[in-house]
């Protein structure tokens, strides 16, 4: 059997498309490509649907039977040891959520994220001693300083795909409420204002605040993100976060609801040029 994990990387879920692209353009059934294998349908399922790693010998046989030539097929198992291979974040497994894995690999293969949040800054673009404060504050429940420690290294480590060379394009809607609410104390508060300033310098990031003033607006349901990929074997995806865990949405009608909403609160909110005002108005009260 292939060996299963806690996440897929998104190299595996692409890969597990094509996969399931080629068997379907071989006109082959899962059945037939399970007895190809010598396995059970739901082992070929699962690997369509990248919930196990791709095991190699299986992958060399099913693109033999797919009609798929020598050195298309060597290119595509390469592709798949790359993809195999740990993402750089499971050295946190210790602390990462299975749940929370995926988005990792999500947020760093994207090439647009948009981002709702109505409690606090979010975690690309937080700093060191708030995101201390936050986590501090029991938002993942009972923690020792050991572990709160890991979880703050390794938001710190997501935040350099904002300025990496093929960095993606963050764009986030905060509600005021995410300004106003004092994690660690003015001085953390002030220092966590300036991150926020310098992220408006950076050409691939825009930020905006929905102000008290505005009244409400469509995403007063809760937080959500937003991927966009460049690989079109990969729809948009939705990651939304509960108390113990998250789903992932990628049905057509649900990801449409989400941007359509995105898309009101962005009109709705404050420019990103009136939000820059914004964060020098409150850093001043602090």
């Amino acid at each position: 059997m292939s060996e299963p994990r806690s996440a897929p990387t998104v190299g595996q879920v692409v890969l597990g498309r094509r996969l399931l692209d080629l068997r379907e353009r071989a006109g082959l059934r899962r059945e037939e490509a399970a007895r190809i294998l010598r396995v059970a349908p739901g082992t070929v399922r699962r690997m369509e649907m990248a919930e196990v790693a791709l095991k190699i010998p299986y992958l060399q046989l099913l693109l033999k039977a797919y009609g798929i030539t020598d050195q298309e097929a060597e290119a595509f198992v390469q592709l798949a040891e790359e993809a195999n291979r740990p993402g750089w974040w499971q050295r946190f497994h210790d602390v990462l959520p299975g749940w929370f894995s995926m988005h990792v690999s999500l947020e760093g293969a994207a090439a647009l994220i948009r981002q709702y949040e109505p409690h606090f800054v979010p975690g690309l673009l937080q700093t060191e001693d708030y995101a201390r404060g936050v986590l501090r504050s029991g938002a993942i429940g009972q923690t020792s300083p050991e572990d709160i420690e890991r979880h703050v290294a390794l938001r710190m480590e997501r935040q350099g795909l904002l300025t990496r060379p093929d960095a993606p394009r963050l764009w986030v809607v905060m509600d005021e409420t995410v300004l106003r609410r004092p994690v660690g104390g003015p001085e953390v508060m002030r220092a966590q204002i300036d991150k926020l300033l310098d992220a408006t310098k950076l050409p691939n990031v825009t930020l905006q605040v929905a102000p008290f003033a505005n009244g409400p607006h469509p995403g007063t349901y809760g937080p959500f993100v937003l991927f966009r990929f460049a690989v079109s074997e990969l729809p948009d995806m939705v990651y939304s976060e509960y108390l113990t865990g998250a789903v992932y949405l990628d049905a057509r009608v649900e990801v449409a609801t989400h941007l359509e909403v995105m898309d009101r609160m962005a009109a709705q909110a404050a420019t990103a040029h009136r939000t820059k005002e914004i964060l020098k108005d409150l850093r001043k009260e602090l």
